[in-house]
């Protein structure tokens, strides 16, 4: 159960952190809207539901920073990731890629399984087991 979480998490970590961000930021707006521009909140009738909210505002505010770190830290690690994959893949030579191969098989463990498979065809390719 627990490898289908994760395996559901890494083939679409980017689209998650992607929602993950827009919900924090969604959360931290609330917050801001609340503790900073309460006039603007109690004279809006569309504002309604963050003035019901009242001082659980706080909360928000609080969980739309950690949220939004999240997301914005696993976006950050993916594309990192996913760039310095793609970038030793590139490479025709087989010295270079053994150098790199340990690094690059740790990295392509956490990416989607398209990185995974691409790294045993560009293995296949080289001839390195």
């Amino acid at each position: 159960m627990v490898s289908k979480i994760t395996g559901f998490m890494r083939e679409y970590v980017f689209g998650l952190s992607i929602i993950t961000i827009i919900l924090g930021l969604f959360l931290l707006f609330m917050g801001v809207l609340w503790f900073w521009f309460n006039e603007i909140v109690m004279e809006n009738s569309a504002l309604e539901f963050v003035a019901n909210l009242e001082n659980l505002n706080a909360y928000l505010l609080v969980a739309g920073l950690i949220i939004f770190g999240i997301g914005l830290y696993y976006l950050y690690s993916f594309l990192k990731n996913r760039k310095l994959a793609l970038k030793e893949l590139k490479t025709d030579k087989r010295s270079e890629f053994l150098k790199k191969h340990n690094e690059l098989k740790s990295i392509v463990k956490y990416l989607p399984s398209k990185y995974q498979k691409m790294l045993k065809d560009k293995e296949n390719e080289l001839r390195v087991k």
